[in-house]
Parts: C-alpha cells; structure tokens; sequence
C-alpha cells in the first residue's frame, strides 16, 4: 500500500519547482509595499521602515497557498525604557486566546524618546501620572499615513490600475491590511506597527537543550520581544518572527524536514481544505506541527528520505488533531486549536486517509479533493492516537516511535529509543489497552512486538504496505 519512491519525489519536484515564481511575486509585490512604507516614513519619521524581510519571503516562498504576509513597521521607540504591566480585564479583548497574555506599555519617567510620540499626534493615555502608548491610537495613525501615501504614488504614477487595493483597511482591525499585486498575483499583507525590546531568553519548556535544532538558534530566536496590538488598549506579544527565525534554522539541518512541510502544506491547499468558506488548516499550524516534530525527533537519522520526514510530521499532526490540541512551541499552554472554526473531526479523517494510504493523494488535480471516506482505518492506529493528553508520556519521542512503527515507517536502529518503546508499549497495554480495546492479536500488537525485539526495525526488513 505504500507510495513508491518516484511518487514522493515527483510530487515534490513540482511543488518546489513553484518557489521560484512565488518569490518573485513576493518581491514585486514587496516593492510596492516598501514604496508606501517609506512615504509614511518621509512624513512620520517616528515610523521605520525595515528592509530585512528575507524571513517573510523565505515563508511565502515555502506557503502553497495565498495566506497572508505579516509586515511589522517597527516604532521609533525606546522598548528598554517602556514598563511592561498586564492589561486591566475590562481593556482585553474578548474570544483573546489563553497564553497570549495582553500588557500595557507605561512611559515611567520622563527622559525617554516618548515625548517625540505626543508632540504632534496624541497617541498616549495618562493614568495614575504615567502615560501609556495606545496601540488603537498608533493603528489609526498609521493607516492615516498610509491612506496618504497611497494617494501620492498614484498622482505620481508610481502605482499602476490594479497594482494596490485598500478595501479590506477596516476601521476596528489590529492589523492593515492591503491587497498587492505581484505578477498575475494578489498578496495581502498584514501591516501591524511593533515595539521592539530587548529581553533575557526565555526559559522553554522542554526546549533547554536546543535538542533537533542547530545549536544556539532558540536563544537567539527569542532575544528581542516585539508587542503588537492586541486590542484598542492592550498589547501582546507576538511570536512571529521568532517562529519564522527557528523555520530558517531548520533549513539549515541536514534532512528533508522542509521537504515535508512543503508537501504536507499543498495538500492542506488540495485535499484538507474545509468547504464553504470555513476555517481549515493553516500554514502557521504546520509550521508549529514541523517545530514540535524537531525537538521530538532531532536524531539526522529520522530525516534522511522523504517519506518518513513525511510522516514524523503526520504523526504530531494526527495526535493533535485526534486529541484537539495543538500545543504553541514557545508557549506551550497556549492550544492552536482553541478558539478556531476548525471541523477536526472531518480533518483529522482526511489526513488520517492520507496516512493509510499516501498514493491516492500524490497527485495534481483540479475540481473536488480526493475522497476520504472509503478508507476503514485500523482501530488500533486510532486507539493510539486517542490516548488521554492528559498524561505527558504521550508527548514524547518513544510514544510517536509506536505510531511510525504502526505505519511501518520506523527505521530506527537506537537501541535506546527501542527500549522507551517497549517501555511504553508495556504501559499501554497493561493500563489503557482494556478501555481502547487494542487486541493483543492484532497487526499492531504482532508488529511492534516483532519490532522492539530485533526482527523488523531495521532498514529493510519492515514489510511494505
């Protein structure tokens, strides 16, 4: 049942062979964009304009669909000199997800550039004697700016019929956002001023150890804090540019993990998107699925062919969805998941029939997706992957080293990870195979134990499906 080798390759040879167009409509697009960002700037100094956005390029390129690109304008502000104080409740915005927690940013004491930000647009709250930067009040400011630098590049010709539309600039948005056309393209960029700050490396949860990724590369991910509009009168923190810095830092490790994130994202566009306009899958949620899949599996071994970076990322994916939790990397009590109009039953029985089944998707195709009902998965890949998240040992590299094994995928020789697995499998089967009716006889059970005693985890010897 599993997908040659050519299949793999053939379809990924066509997905990458877009990148190079799709950089190019970044570019041209950016152009334009870089033209009215720094006519706000020749007008309002105290709004920078930032030519680094090789990040932002790099994940378009990547994206196979038209999500939008997230474009910081960076205040000329003094971050280090700010107070950082948590939001009164009645200031935060409501349906705000849990873990992005909302501050104000205080001006302690005179003596700071602040001053600058009141001397001609009031764009500071006073309470209790100190002033406050309002993020409603930076927005309206910006897209004032912005509305007027549009309509300069157009009486100067510098915008062509059809290069730029304003209709999505909406009134109450915490970002602004503009239509630009690049090539035969139209990308939408998500403008959102930010306050840059220094600050001291966060401590991770589990991620210490920089294990999977290149050494050094979280540390440095996460040395700047930058805060965003979260509401009229609140700021956040955003992870934004942090996750696309550690996304950089994996294409710099050995293996195809960029490769599966490429292909699992054209299917998301192809096969899993939801119908009628509903929300689905994003790229912003493979990309975290992709994070998680290097620290658990940070081994060069586990990376080496396509089809098994493939299916370490589909693994992560299939837990996340089956237990309806997608953990943040950088803040993992916050859940992905929570908050989103997202059907993840019908998601989860779509990538789980790719999973079975890989070569009935490997394919181009226009009109209607793959069907996805017609496939009976085994029960017990599917009383796997519904173990309770409560308990933690179900997030670990021994727990998916039992789903790889039962897609026949697992080609691990470590002993080490082969005894965690046997460890684990024994408290399954002892504590949780009664209530998920996981028979002792089935494939899975004959296969992994098979598997952890010698006979078929090594190269080769695994069966094909």
């Amino acid at each position: 049942m599993a997908a040659s080798a050519s299949h793999w390759h053939s379809y990924l040879g066509v997905i990458v062979s877009r990148e190079r167009q799709r950089l190019e409509h970044f570019q041209r697009a950016e152009d334009i964009l870089l033209t009215l960002l720094e006519g706000v700037h020749a007008r309002e100094p105290r709004f920078l304009v930032d030519y680094a956005r090789n990040l932002e390029a790099f994940e378009f390129a990547l994206c196979a669909s038209g999500d939008a690109v997230t474009m910081e304008v960076p205040l000329r502000i003094d971050g280090d000199a700010l107070r950082v104080l948590a939001c009164r409740p009645g200031d935060t915005p409501a349906g705000h997800r849990p873990g992005l927690g909302t501050f104000c940013l205080e001006v302690p004491s005179p003596g700071t550039d602040l001053e600058d930000w009141t001397s001609t647009v009031d764009v500071m709250e006073r309470g209790d004697g100190a002033g406050c930067l309002v993020p409603g009040k930076v927005l309206r400011h910006l897209k004032e700016l912005l509305v007027s630098a549009i309509v300069r590049c157009q009486r100067l010709f510098l915008l062509q019929p059809g290069d730029l539309s304003a209709e999505n600039l909406q009134e109450d948005a915490m970002e602004l956002s503009l239509l630009i056309r690049g090539g035969w393209k139209t990308i939408r960029f998500d403008i959102v001023p930010v306050v840059r700050r220094r600050q001291e490396p966060l401590r991770l949860k589990g991620q210490q150890s920089d294990s999977g990724f290149p050494k050094g590369s979280l540390r440095k991910a996460m040395e700047e804090a930058h805060f965003v509009p979260a509401s009229p009168h609140c700021w956040r923190s955003s992870t934004h540019l942090p996750i696309l810095k550690l996304l950089q830092a994996v294409d710099m490790l050995k293996g195809r993990h960029l490769d599966g994130l490429r292909l699992l994202d054209q299917l998301r566009v192809q096969d899993w998107e939801e119908e009628a306009g509903k929300g689905g899958l994003t790229f912003n949620h493979l990309k975290m699925v992709l994070l998680w899949s290097v620290e658990l599996f940070p081994s060069p071994e586990d990376w080496q062919d396509l089809e098994g970076s493939v299916y370490r990322l589909l693994v992560i994916l299939l837990r996340c969805l089956a237990t309806r939790h997608l953990p943040h990397f950088l803040h993992p009590e916050e859940n992905l998941f929570q908050g989103e109009a997202l059907d993840l039953t019908s998601l989860y029985h779509r990538v789980e029939s790719f999973a079975q089944d890989p070569r009935r998707f490997l394919r181009f195709h226009f009109g209607l997706p793959a069907r996805t009902d017609s496939w009976l998965a085994d029960p017990s890949t599917r009383a796997l992957l519904h173990l309770p998240a409560e308990d933690r040992s179900y997030w670990d590299t021994a727990y998916f080293d039992i789903l790889l094994s039962q897609f026949q995928v697992y080609r691990i020789q470590d002993s080490a990870r082969r005894s965690a697995m046997s460890q684990l499998l024994s408290k399954i089967q002892q504590s949780c195979s009664p209530h998920l009716h996981i028979p002792r006889s089935s494939s899975f059970s004959f296969l992994l134990w098979l598997g952890l005693l010698g006979v078929a985890v090594f190269p080769g010897s695994i069966p094909e499906r």
